[in-house]
């Protein structure tokens, strides 16, 4: 959908800076954990930064079964996302 170019934009350049914030989103699966794997390896690749803000149960979960959550270390809150750049 729209959010791959989005990401890949985002995850371009030289040590990109990225804040992911999946809070508005309704529904998360595989797919998504696909795009937030490869922009992850994008940012890493490039030098850069990449973290999550995410407070719902059902996607934190999501992260985990995919071992995604060791790997992003999502922040429930933008604030806390910002604090640690």
């Amino acid at each position: 959908g729209i959010v791959g170019p989005g990401l890949d934009a985002a995850t371009a350049g030289d040590e990109p800076a990225v804040i992911v914030d999946l809070r508005p989103t309704a529904f998360f699966d595989c797919s998504g954990l696909g795009l937030l794997c490869r922009a992850h390896r994008r940012v890493v690749e490039r030098g850069g930064r990449m973290r999550l803000v995410c407070d719902n149960a059902l996607i934190l979960r999501t992260l985990r079964a995919g071992r995604l959550l060791d790997v992003l270390r999502p922040v429930a809150t933008l604030d806390e996302a910002l604090r640690e750049e």
